[in-house]
């Protein structure tokens, strides 16, 4: 969690505070609030310290509970101002990955060079519908969102008709890990790896592998895409972070020409292909 993230948060905490304490008909306890709203009293202590982020519905009761609901717009926005940058999981996925997808395809789309990293898994602009199906359907079980599979790889597969937009350009790594990581059945994988290997080549698309044996100078983690010097965006495990400050632009394309520096390209890539396809035994 950034620094700036976790000031904001504490920010919001105590304006919360604030409408507590002053609440028309007089100061509430953090005791009264919680049995006004319902909640477990700890929750109150929480939102108010900056411990837990609350929700639009939380803003509302809050705002509702302590006399003051003119208050809400205000603490909705401040909500808003420090999610747009830090983008749970839980309220993204909220609707399924459909609406998740359109929005990132709409990024693609603003953008004209586009630096991706990812470490272990085939990034979702180069995925088949297939292997896209069991990525979606892990996460879905993982997050615990709903099922909208399909939708999903439909937008996915809509995104990818930008590799084929000649404005473009797409800088992509990959680690060696994702040809070879079973996130599907080995069929499937075989599958994704000759898509992979018809990617070599393509003029909008310069994809590189860095080697299981490469040297490297800085250890590959999470997955990023930096779009033109605008935005960077990070998945991590309970969020996606947006990041549009010019440092962390700057970091994450450094981090990419560094990464770069341990990858192959053109035919040594078609050769670590052409090896992990052939440890599957699919014909």
């Amino acid at each position: 969690m950034t620094t700036d993230y976790q000031q904001a948060r504490e920010a919001l905490g105590q304006r919360l505070r604030e409408l507590r304490m002053s609440a028309p008909e007089g100061r509430l306890t953090g005791t009264g609030l919680a049995a006004r709203l319902g909640w477990a009293q700890p929750k109150i202590s929480k939102l108010e310290n900056g411990k837990q982020t609350a929700t639009p519905e939380d803003l509302q009761a809050w705002a509702d509970a302590t006399g003051q609901p003119a208050a809400y717009g205000e603490l909705l926005a401040r909500l808003r101002g420090f999610e747009s940058h830090i983008r749970s999981w839980r309220r993204q996925l909220a609707s399924g990955h459909q609406p998740v997808q359109q929005g990132i395809a709409a990024e693609y789309e603003r953008s004209a060079v586009i630096h991706g990293f990812e470490s272990a898994t085939v990034p979702g602009i180069l995925q088949t519908a297939d292997y896209a199906r069991h990525v979606f359907t892990r996460y879905a079980e993982l997050q615990r969102s709903p099922r909208d599979t399909e939708a999903a790889v439909r937008a996915r597969l809509k995104r990818q008709e930008l590799l084929y937009d000649g404005t473009k350009r797409f800088e992509i790594l990959i680690g060696e890990t994702a040809l070879r990581s079973l996130i599907c059945p080995p069929a499937v994988l075989a599958a994704q790896l000759d898509r992979l290997a018809g990617l070599v080549g393509l003029d909008t698309v310069h994809l590189g592998v860095v080697p299981l044996a490469a040297s490297l100078k800085i250890p590959p983690t999470v997955p990023f895409w930096v779009h033109d010097e605008r935005l960077v965006m990070v998945e991590i495990w309970h969020a996606e972070l947006w990041l549009d400050d010019a440092d962390s632009i700057a970091l994450h394309l450094r981090t990419w020409r560094t990464l770069r520096e341990s990858a192959v390209f053109g035919t040594d890539v078609q050769r670590l292909i052409s090896q992990a396809r052939g440890t599957l035994n699919v014909a």
